[in-house]
């Protein structure tokens, strides 16, 4: 909170605003002068806001302050956004008693305040707290005073100090030379040991999904599951976050602040969030929205797993919104006050019936379906949903007679490999992104692709009619196959697997890959 004291009765006070997870810098100047005792708040405040000065004055009057004979004045700059919510009461009551002269300490001008005022003086905590924890440090701030919330485990920051407090007197005992008082907060509980519910060892059969799951995983891939009823879509996508790697520190800050502005509960921070919405679910809930808009589905599957079961169940309208999410990983709400942006950047799994009575394709059961509804049916899926997938799974059922239940990998040891292939990604480009979601441009530099490998992409894409975005994933799924297997760089080999992830039908495929046979390009170009 930086006070610059520009005359002998006013003077500015930081504060952080929040847009969504976004935070700017919020000044709150204030004016005193002589004159009817009023308080008058301006810069786009809104009720809660506005509410701020029956706090300030009544917690200044109870602390022995009382604004008697005085006229204040109370901008908010930037004065075009909208403020929301109390955190500004901590700044706007400094202010107040700097100006008023009540206040002789200097306040530090690299530090900010958050944080809302009860009328006993009291400092309570306030929605969106670790979002302007977060804020703070991406601003550069390098003191922030927030009030203490025993809820909230230990949040360490580098470069940012991080003050609790419980009232207002805190902060001036502070200016005046004691140092903060220390509280026992919950460890954080980054380290925990993950406790998972589903392992694939309890996974029957599927070694050609479970393959494919795994390259999600690696790579960040959506993943889209088609099927008849009870072939295991929905087990191996709730499996699917047993084998993703613990959240890192930011991460977890990230999942609590979108939670905490959710108002949502989540059990574990370390486990990456697994969301799965009913197919029932309005548009408003899955992307995010409201009058005070809030985080949606995408937004809570941040940096976790949004599953959609039955995915041609859902309205057309609500799965055309997932275009923006799937593509840029974040999402945009616009309000006539407002526009908020909250971040979307979740592995995308979804399943769905290849009919609406499940059996078009089946060799075991009669499917009752016109040619004509199952059109219909598959159409509620639109291109370009469809377009922005990555990998196109076909499910059949399996016979539990004749399987060995023994020698089934675990959870944990497909794990390793997926943390040991995110590595590997990690270290080639400088940063902690995944082949998913790096930029194109970026992943060629790194991993180019030979010249008989671009002319098979180019036949291929010309036979099949592929669009840009299509050829682009399966080179990305190349990347991650290539680095699962160890390879420096993008093998025919890995090429062809990728090739075969963008199917939707492999009828004879799956034995030829599991089994290990070398395929060539001339192969795949016969299918």
């Amino acid at each position: 909170m930086d006070i610059l004291e520009e005359s002998n009765m006013s003077s500015k006070v930081t504060s952080i605003g929040l847009k969504g997870l976004q935070g700017y810098v919020v000044q709150a100047e204030v004016q005193v002068m002589d004159g009817l005792e009023s308080i008058v708040i301006v810069g786009l405040p809104d009720a809660s806001v506005k509410e701020s000065k029956e706090r300030v004055s009544a917690t200044l009057h109870s602390m022995g302050f009382p604004l008697v004979d005085m006229k204040v004045v109370i901008n908010l700059s930037p004065a075009e956004q909208k403020k929301n919510g109390p955190l500004f009461d901590l700044a706007i009551a400094l202010g107040v008693l700097k100006s008023g002269d009540f206040l002789k300490e200097n306040i530090p001008d690299d530090a900010a305040f958050i944080g809302a005022l009860s009328l006993d003086g009291s400092v309570l905590p306030v929605e969106g707290m670790i979002a302007a924890v977060l804020a703070a440090k991406k601003l550069n701030l390098k003191r922030l005073f927030l009030p203490f919330d025993p809820t909230l485990p230990k949040i360490e920051m580098d470069d940012l100090e991080l003050i609790y407090i419980q009232s207002l007197q805190d902060v001036i005992d502070i200016f005046s030379g004691q140092p903060p008082l220390s509280f026992d907060q919950p460890e954080a509980v980054k380290d925990e040991e993950q406790v998972v519910d589903k392992d694939f060892q309890q996974v029957i059969g599927h070694d050609f999904a479970k393959w494919a799951l795994e390259i999600a995983a690696a790579g960040e891939h959506y993943v889209l599951m088609d099927g008849p009823p009870g072939c295991g879509k929905s087990l191996l996508a709730e499996t699917f976050p047993s084998i993703l790697p613990s959240l890192s520190k930011e991460a977890q800050l990230e999942k609590m602040s979108l939670y905490q502005l959710a108002g949502a509960d989540d059990s574990s921070l370390s486990m990456p969030p697994y969301r799965h919405p009913h197919h029932s679910a309005s548009a408003v809930s899955l992307i995010g929205g409201g009058t005070n808009p809030k985080p949606g589905e995408v937004s809570l599957a941040h940096r976790g797993v949004l599953f959609l079961d039955e995915l041609a169940e859902f309205s057309k309208k609500t799965l055309d919104m997932l275009r923006q999410p799937l593509e840029n990983e974040q999402v945009t709400i616009s309000r006539v006050h407002s526009t908020v942006t909250y971040p979307a950047k979740f592995i995308f799994l979804a399943a769905m019936n290849p009919c609406p009575c499940g059996y078009f394709g089946s060799k075991t059961q009669y499917c009752t379906c016109s040619k004509k509804q199952i059109q219909t049916y598959q159409n509620r899926v639109s291109g370009p949903v469809l377009d922005r997938i990555d990998i196109l799974l076909s499910l059949k059922s399996v016979h539990l007679k004749g399987h060995d239940f023994q020698g089934i990998e675990s959870s944990e040891v497909i794990k390793q490999r997926v943390q040991i292939a995110r590595e590997r990604q990690y270290q080639r480009y400088g940063e902690k992104v995944c082949n998913g979601s790096v930029p194109y441009e970026h992943l060629l530099k790194m991993s180019p692709l030979t010249g008989e490998q671009q002319q098979l992409i180019q036949r291929l894409s010309v036979r099949e009619a592929l669009s840009n975005r299509v050829q682009i994933k399966m080179i990305r799924l190349a990347r991650t196959i290539a680095d699962v297997k160890g390879e420096n760089e993008i093998s025919d080999e890995s090429l062809l697997e990728a090739m075969t992830l963008r199917k939707l039908s492999r009828p004879t495929l799956d034995t030829k890959l599991l089994t290990g046979e070398k395929r060539t390009i001339d192969d795949y170009i016969k299918r």
